[in-house]
């Protein structure tokens, strides 16, 4: 079955918001951020989300807030996620993790939390699913720059095994109840269980588990790139509680092992900086389309690719390692003479394009670019001070507590302050010419920014094609050599790795 991949618009985020209008609104400006941020956002799979019904989302969880923002503004679906207690110790951050009904975990690793107090938040989870509605679990437990998924925690199954449980005690109280009113001669009372779309009974209760997994080309980098893969659907099946209200151990450990199986399914996973860096190394030789803003194929892709990679790179690093040591040796070789010749995979794969194509595609951007170009040095002045500072912040607070938050704090601190310029740039408009001048800037103000932004990237993609077609016009045999090198090292690692 072919995956459906999406890239998600900023209409399309901004759209799927759902709820209150102040959730509305928050939900609009986290799409406006992250679609900023990122200069593309993929889902994949997100159709074959449920439209209904009880979904615990397990997630993994490579870049603290920035993994539920990306689910928020690509479901349809109201979510509620589950997140440290210490965010709610900031009073913005509780404002916004009650708008979006977010629930605290008490994480044994924070100072001055309570754990028991997750029992309560284990009661809000069973309400939420018996009423149809989704939750969603980062079952790590922390945020983390690991190459790999870290150890798996029981919270997702013990939370599936006991939403189930407690429908089964109520289903049973309510058939004893009924045979008691019966007996009494007694109407039956109501479900107390409802759905949002009407009344349901307990005992059509289904519960689901979906994978889902994230995937950033740069966590950090403003204008990379996220992947959000929406997996398999777990069926689970109902065990009888304790008289504690927790599920059997066995019970647990086995839906653990398999919530732990299908992230890793959707996930890519190794053991060290030194392979991820191997197998994004080969990847690279197999990019046969020169990846820019015009020619880039799916994200998915490329994950795939890196996936499948990286199964078989392990299974020839434990079955031949002098191999592959032999096989890391040429890529190295290969990288050092690109460096030293002054060429980039990039430039070797631009030119195979069609003369006229690469030609047609250079005048159009270079024509853009000068009629651009006032707007586009006006956006860059008035918002390089915010984009500094931005990156000045996530630079300062990389971590929050014991998790991974350097794009967080970025994204954070951008939320802020490029509104802020815009306030600032209308101050002043406002001193000098007068309100209704400074009120119509604004808006001007914000899309010479976006017109900066994209000039931005066009440049840095001109730049290679124009080195391209400069290489191959003074240096043909040496364009040539590498490029019939580059191939017969593809060719060789096919067949190594077969």
């Amino acid at each position: 079955m072919t995956d459906s991949v999406k890239t998600l618009s900023l209409w399309q985020m901004i759209f799927l918001g759902k709820g209150t209008l102040a959730r509305q609104l928050v939900h609009a400006i986290i799409s406006i951020a992250l679609r900023l941020f990122f200069r593309r956002i993929e889902a994949v799979n997100v159709e074959n989300v449920p439209k209904t019904g009880a979904i615990i989302f397990v997630l993994n969880h490579p870049n603290g807030l920035v993994d539920p923002a990306l689910v928020f503004v690509s479901l349809g679906r109201r979510v509620s996620f589950l997140a440290k207690s210490t965010l709610y110790d900031n009073p913005i951050g509780a404002f916004l993790l009650r708008t979006f009904e977010i629930l605290p975990v008490y994480r044994h690793i924070d100072t001055n939390t309570d754990s028991s107090k997750n029992s309560s938040t284990f009661e809000n989870c069973f309400e939420l699913l018996h009423r149809g509605r989704c939750i969603a679990i980062f079952p790590e437990g922390i945020s983390h720059d690991a190459t790999k998924l870290q150890p798996i925690k029981t919270g997702a199954a013990r939370i599936a095994l006991g939403a189930l449980g407690v429908n089964q005690k109520e289903e049973k109280g309510r058939r004893e109840e009924e045979k008691r009113e019966i007996a009494d001669r007694r109407p039956p009372t109501a479900d107390r269980f409802t759905m949002d779309s009407g009344q349901r009974t307990t005992d059509e209760f289904d519960l689901k588990i979906m994978a889902v997994g994230l995937y950033y080309t740069s966590k950090t980098a403003f204008r990379s790139e996220a992947l959000i893969r929406y997996g398999e659907t777990l069926d689970v099946e109902p065990v009888a509680l304790d008289e504690t209200g927790e599920p059997p151990r066995e019970a647990v450990l086995a839906l653990t092992a398999r919530i732990e199986a299908a992230l890793r399914r959707v996930t890519l996973n190794l053991e060290t900086e030194s392979e991820l860096d191997t197998v994004l190394k080969a990847e690279v030789l197999f990019s046969s389309v020169y990846e820019n803003l015009i020619f880039k194929r799916t994200l998915e892709k490329t994950f795939q690719r890196l996936q499948d990679l990286a199964a078989r790179y392990k299974l020839l690093e434990k079955n031949d390692p002098q191999k592959m040591r032999e096989l890391n040796e040429k890529v190295s070789s290969y990288e050092n003479d690109l460096k030293k010749s002054g060429v980039t995979g990039e430039s070797l794969s631009v030119l195979q394009h069609p003369t006229w194509y690469v030609f047609r595609y250079l005048i159009l951007r270079v024509v853009l670019l000068i009629l651009l170009a006032p707007f586009a040095v006006v956006g860059a002045i008035i918002h390089s001070p915010a984009y500094l500072f931005s990156n000045l912040i996530g630079q300062m607070f990389k971590t929050h507590d014991a998790d991974a938050a350097g794009s967080s704090s970025k994204i954070i601190a951008a939320i802020g302050l490029m509104p802020l310029t815009w306030l600032v740039t209308a101050l002043i408009i406002l001193y000098f010419y007068g309100w209704q001048i400074a009120l119509l800037s604004i808006p001007i103000v914000i899309l010479c920014g976006y017109i900066a932004l994209r000039s931005s990237e066009t440049l840095v993609d001109m730049r290679v094609w124009l080195k391209s077609a400069w290489l191959l016009f003074r240096q043909r045999a040496l364009f040539l050599r590498l490029l019939v090198q580059r191939k017969n090292l593809q060719r060789e690692i096919e067949q190594v790795i077969e």
